[in-house]
């Protein structure tokens, strides 16, 4: 099994010597040098807090070019900066406190899988958190965390049912151009090659 590929940043050198020394000896990993960074498969955060110094750090990370997924390794994490160390880059965050050797390896392993990692004791609030921006930002525009509005989600669960774009728009009451529209925005914004490729996208992806 390939290792993974790590790089530590942290707003001190002593954190990040201590941070990449733990991780240096472990046989899942590879830490990477300063100059290898752009390779990393997931680069560790060590900051202060998940406030303004961790917002700041996972930004400095997404200026320098790195396409890797983010660790966050915070001294303080507050569950109401959850959602903004997530909008910036993190898929894991780690309490300091908690932060040993296997612990890290479990969150950057998962990272590299492209799972999330949370705090147990935070996992309700962040829910919490997705929940309300669904009922008080996305819903009332029609949207959802899918990545697609409402009636894009109807007009392709019609066209995998079989139905053809007459019946979809009766159906949906919707002219047949607004179908014929719906279908394109959707095939255009997903890359999608045609009617089947966009219904077996939308399965696949668990979109509908």
């Amino acid at each position: 099994m390939d290792r993974v590929r790590v790089s530590v940043f942290a707003t001190d050198p002593i954190s990040q010597a201590g941070v990449a020394g733990q991780l240096k000896v472990r046989p899942e990993l590879r830490v990477l040098t300063d100059a290898g960074r752009a390779e990393a498969d997931v680069v560790v955060a060590v900051v202060d807090n998940t406030r303004e110094e961790g917002v700041r750090a996972l930004r400095q990370v997404r200026q320098a070019g790195l396409a890797a997924r983010i660790v966050l390794v915070a001294a303080e994490v507050d569950a109401a900066d959850l959602g903004t160390a997530i909008e910036c880059g993190a898929v894991g965050i780690v309490r300091r406190s908690e932060a040993t050797p296997d612990r890290l390896v479990e969150a950057i392993t998962a990272a590299a899988r492209g799972d999330g990692t949370v705090p147990a004791d935070l996992l309700g609030r962040l829910l919490e958190q997705v929940g309300r921006l669904q009922r008080q930002v996305l819903n009332p525009r029609g949207l959802a965390f899918t990545g697609l509005a409402q009636r894009e989600v109807a007009v392709l669960r019609l066209v995998a049912d079989g139905h053809d774009t007459a019946e979809i728009a009766r159906t949906l009451s919707y002219s047949e151009r607004t179908v014929k529209n719906i279908l394109h925005d959707v095939m255009v914004r997903l890359q999608l090659r045609n009617r089947p490729h966009a219904v077996a996208y939308a399965l696949r992806e668990g979109l509908i």
